[in-house]
């Protein structure tokens, strides 16, 4: 497959399954201790990569959870968070500026932090109560970075005497990495034909919901808008009939993220309009993969995996048929801003 290789994603995606023994130590640790609330924050990527366990959360525990952007916490401090509080994030190069701040802040304030990174002793892993290393890269960061903070967010609710199918749930991470290459080569000539198809198309709409909605923003901000620069429009299924259907029109192109959770009916619907008004709509299904060895139960719960898995082989593509390369950036740590 271009600009892929198997030996590598296995590695780092098997060496995230392997962080799960360290990841129940820390959050044995903390829930030994006591806490009042977790704070999911990230910037850019890892806001959107972190929506999933926020939507675990939501729909699973009564564990009181806040999920928000690093630099508005910093300015908006709000008074939740404290001590009891445990912020939980992540950053690949652990140099993130407003990543440093928010837990640097957080610290400051008496909240435990946590963080994911590709090395311990960056800036980010060094600020840090609990820093979980994984070596990775921007082509597989995003599901490795799901499989632990699923693995995080499951062991705070078996602690929490909730989610009894924890076991099944970890069981099934561990198998991710084989699954999760199947997916990439069962999707790769679709991706391709979906980058030969747009790669002049100038605007998109990506609609998503529930657990696969961070996947939607991530990959229409992060890699269509920063890595390619094309205009996108993330949209959340609910809301579109609320402003966002007006733009539609026959060659207005729509891209619909479907997951296996029960927000589906709420990309259906909007599948079923744009159909009837566009000419250029794709949609990309967790359903489509057999997913070999995940449960019916379990595969609501990984779809976040499976929707990265099947977009990064479109951004791959794309970087091929437009001949623009994923890694040059005009301002992002480029300028002064």
């Amino acid at each position: 497959m271009y600009g892929f290789e198997n030996e590598r994603f296995l590695s780092v995606m098997n060496g995230a399954a392997n962080n799960i023994a360290r990841i129940n130590e820390v959050v044995d640790e903390l829930c030994k201790e006591g806490y009042e609330n977790l704070f999911l924050l990230g910037t850019g990527g890892t806001y959107a990569i972190i929506s999933p366990l926020a939507y675990l959360l939501k729909t699973n525990s009564k564990i009181t959870f806040y999920h928000d952007i690093a630099a508005e916490t910093v300015k908006a401090k709000p008074k939740s968070l404290g001590k009891g509080s445990i912020v939980i994030t992540a950053s690949l190069t652990g140099t993130t500026s407003e990543t440093i701040e928010v837990v640097e802040y957080a610290k400051s304030v008496g909240a435990k932090t946590v963080v994911f990174v590709g090395d311990a002793k960056s800036p980010l892993g060094q600020a840090a109560d609990y820093a979980i290393e994984n070596d990775a890269e921007n082509d597989n960061l995003v599901e490795e970075l799901h499989l632990q903070f699923f693995a995080l967010g499951a062991r705070f609710m078996k602690n929490n005497n909730e989610f009894p199918e924890y076991e099944e749930f970890i069981s099934t991470l561990k198998i991710m990495p084989e699954v999760l290459l199947k997916v990439r080569e069962e999707n790769d000539e679709r991706a391709e034909m979906f980058a030969k198809k747009h790669k002049d198309t100038k605007f998109h709409m990506f609609v998503g919901a529930g657990n696969t909605w961070g996947e939607t923003y991530c990959f229409a901000m992060c890699v269509l808008e920063e890595m390619q620069w094309i205009a996108t429009k993330s949209i959340h299924a609910a809301e579109f009939f609320h402003g966002t259907i007006e733009m539609t029109e026959k060659d207005m192109s729509f891209v619909l993220i479907k997951g296996e959770d029960e927000t589906r009916p709420l990309v259906d619907r909007v599948e079923n309009f744009v159909n009837r008004y566009s000419d250029v709509v794709q949609v990309f299904d967790t359903k489509d993969y057999a997913l070999e060895g995940v449960s019916e139960a379990m595969r609501k719960y990984v779809s976040p995996m499976v929707t990265a898995t099947q977009l990064e082989r479109v951004s791959a593509h794309l970087e091929k048929e437009r001949g623009h390369s994923l890694e040059i950036r005009r301002y992002y740590r480029t300028v002064e801003y």
